[in-house]
């Protein structure tokens, strides 16, 4: 079974224990084929990536999808799940060579790497390149920077969901940019789906995970290696480190 926690989020306890006490509406069934370790590592960060594409921006088979800050976990599950959802085109923008392999690995049509030194200019015209006229829908963890180049390249009525910062708090948007296409700017947390919505969203993206369809690069560690591998920082946004519990609980007498 898989479980929410909210520590970290809002007051309650996390799950880094053998024993933990969870709601039984927080349940969601891991699927036959499926690892729990690969569930694990796909948790609310799929869920925010598929809710945020199909729930906030209501993405349509036939349009085009640009992803931003594609290397982390939800950017991953992003490009693999706009193209399940029947996206004609997914753009991936990324840092490191590494998440640029594993952006077109994942199935971006293109990949488009972001540098230190790019000013929105820059990067948008990089992106005018990569799209295939106006993206549709933007999938933005990162804002900041990129988020301001993704507004110079909008389709007609396109939707941008942010739903992270990594990159900066703030970006800069012109009034035009949004009129002259009738965009959205949308928000999206995971705090604000129901019990219902988050377990529909798990039971769809498990179906797929279990059919070898989504994924997210991920590290294993054993819960009696926590301390040094909470110290030395295991993992990185591009590989998120998952923690495996060794002992079950005796369930007789």
């Amino acid at each position: 079974m898989w479980f929410p926690t909210q520590a970290g989020m809002r007051p309650g306890d996390g799950s880094m224990a053998e024993l933990c006490v969870v709601p039984t509406g927080d349940l969601v069934p891991i699927p036959d084929g499926l690892s729990d370790e690969t569930a694990a590592a796909l948790g609310l960060s799929a869920v925010a990536a598929w809710m945020s594409l199909t729930w906030r921006a209501g993405l349509q088979p036939g349009e085009q999808v640009l992803v931003l800050g594609a290397g982390g976990a939800v950017g991953q599950v992003a490009v693999q799940a706009a193209r399940l959802l029947g996206a004609r085109r997914v753009v991936a923008v990324c840092r490191s060579p590494e998440a640029q392999k594993r952006a077109t690995d994942d199935g971006a049509d293109v990949v488009v790497p972001l540098h230190d030194s790019d000013t929105p200019a820059d990067l948008a015209e990089r992106l005018r390149q990569a799209l295939d006229g106006g993206v549709d829908v933007v999938i933005d963890p990162v804002f900041g920077i990129p988020a301001t180049a993704a507004t110079h390249v909008l389709a007609p009525h396109a939707r941008i969901v942010n739903l992270g910062g990594a990159a900066s708090e703030s970006a800069t948007f012109t009034s035009a940019s949004l009129r002259s296409t009738s965009a959205s700017l949308l928000g999206y947390t995971n705090n604000a789906l129901t019990p219902a919505q988050r377990r529909q969203a798990l039971t769809e993206i498990f179906s797929h995970a279990a059919n070898g369809a989504l994924h997210v690069a991920h590290t294993v560690t054993p819960l009696t290696d926590i301390t040094s591998t909470w110290s030395t920082g295991a993992g990185t946004p591009a590989s998120r480190p998952v923690i495996r519990i060794g002992t079950k609980p005796n369930t007789t007498g």
